[in-house]
């Protein structure tokens, strides 16, 4: 768990960096004492979780919380008590830390902090399959269009101007080009394992030397292609 700390006060940011050794998955990966390098730092670099005081020169912890884009999770420090209730309207902000911190109080942020990336994880995961799912494709055929469902294809392949898309039971033939359908397709799903060929990963029943097996079609895997298949599939 990458996390940065944000501070005015040196003390402070010691005190937090240390509590955070005391967590075995908790790596502090940078230090700020001003909200705009933190907020500099995030254009680049992702973390998991900031430690945010509120109160700051230039720029506040408010003012922070406003502006970051696509916020991590944020725990905010400091004296302040009464930011706790307005603090808690944001989706982000998982806990509320009033200084001096003890090492009981911050071990139980751990584990609400813990919580909610799991939480999130899930509903990433779960976004990710219904859009995949739901989502459908429309194909031109002799002036027709007609819609094939992503869960329905089982693979494509490349032939000079043209594509065939096989699915359950039909093969497409349609003008255009393996770069250009890829684009279309959802990556929870699909991969091109060959110059020639894209499959849908989800439906491979067997995968032996350099090939793999969808219903009765085997298809080859170039050796480019094969560590990103074999890091998509669940092994075990």
């Amino acid at each position: 768990m990458k996390c940065i700390i944000v501070d005015d006060e040196l003390s402070a940011r010691a005190i937090v960096r240390e509590l955070c050794k005391t967590i075995t998955n908790m790596e502090v990966v940078a230090e700020f004492p001003n909200a705009l390098e933190a907020l500099k730092f995030l254009k680049n670099n992702s973390v998991d979780l900031v430690f945010m005081d509120i109160h700051m020169p230039k720029l506040t912890g408010v003012d922070f919380i406003e502006m970051v884009n696509d916020p991590p999770k944020i725990v905010l420090t400091t004296s302040d008590k009464d930011f706790a209730i307005e603090a808690y309207g944001y989706e982000f902000i998982v806990d509320y830390l009033v200084k001096p911190i003890s090492q009981e109080r911050f071990q139980k942020c751990v584990v609400k902090l813990e919580n909610a990336l799991k939480q999130s994880n899930s509903i990433n995961i779960s976004q990710q399959y219904l859009q995949a799912e739901d989502e459908d494709l429309y194909i031109n055929i002799d002036r027709r269009l007609i819609k094939l469902k992503f869960h329905d294809i089982l693979l494509i392949e490349a032939h000079g101007d043209y594509i065939e898309i096989k699915t359950k039971n039909q093969r497409y033939r349609v003008h255009s080009t393996l770069k250009k359908i890829k684009e279309k397709l959802p990556t929870s799903r699909f991969l091109q394992i060959h110059r020639s060929f894209i499959i849908n990963f989800t439906q491979i029943i067997d995968i032996q030397d350099n090939s793999v097996l969808i219903e009765k079609s085997v298809i080859p895997i170039s050796r480019s292609n094969r560590p990103e298949l074999m890091q998509r599939l669940n092994l075990l």
